[in-house]
């Protein structure tokens, strides 16, 4: 038996957080909408992939495994990005048979890493489409955040919580 792991989103009912809706249709700046939804709740699609075609006894074709997998869009450039989304309603604008991961933003990063993507697209159907990437990318995987100084940005890493 398979062990469904808890991903701390338990009682998520897959609607976008009034604060990042704001940000993100608003005309605020690059570094002050990322600074926002860096805490955001994500939701990384799976779909289902073709595993092995058998063939019956007339040769028709029907599926004998599929997988489940995460989503990469290759860009004109050749780029990979991975696709997350803010919402169960823009996750389903996107592709209605796909099935939401919940996930924090760190652990979203930290996998487009993995899967040697360089950009994380959020929102890729709209309303409002976020990109997140290169340094910002690798800076959210590792954990840091991003936090205003002054008018500016900067990076920071979390204190570590007391032991205890």
């Amino acid at each position: 038996m398979r062990e469904i792991l808890d991903t701390g989103f338990g009682d998520d009912d897959g609607t976008v957080s009034p604060r990042v809706a704001e940000i993100l249709a608003s005309e605020a700046p690059y570094p002050e909408k990322l600074a926002v939804i860096q805490q955001a709740r994500l939701l990384v699609p799976v779909v289902a992939t073709l595993g092995e075609v058998e063939y019956d006894a007339e040769g028709r074709a029907r599926d004998k495994t599929s997988d489940m997998a995460t989503v990469l869009l290759q860009g004109r450039d050749g780029r990979l990005a991975l696709l997350a989304f803010t919402c169960v309603a823009s996750m389903h604008a996107w592709d209605s048979e796909a099935r939401p991961v919940p996930v924090g933003m760190q652990a979203a990063c930290a996998s487009a890493l993995q899967d040697s993507a360089s950009a994380l697209v959020i929102d890729v159907a709209g309303p409002h489409m976020f990109v997140i990437e290169a340094d910002d990318l690798a800076e959210l995987a590792a954990g840091r955040q991003l936090v205003a100084v002054g008018e500016r940005y900067a990076w920071a890493q979390p204190a570590a919580p007391p032991e205890g």
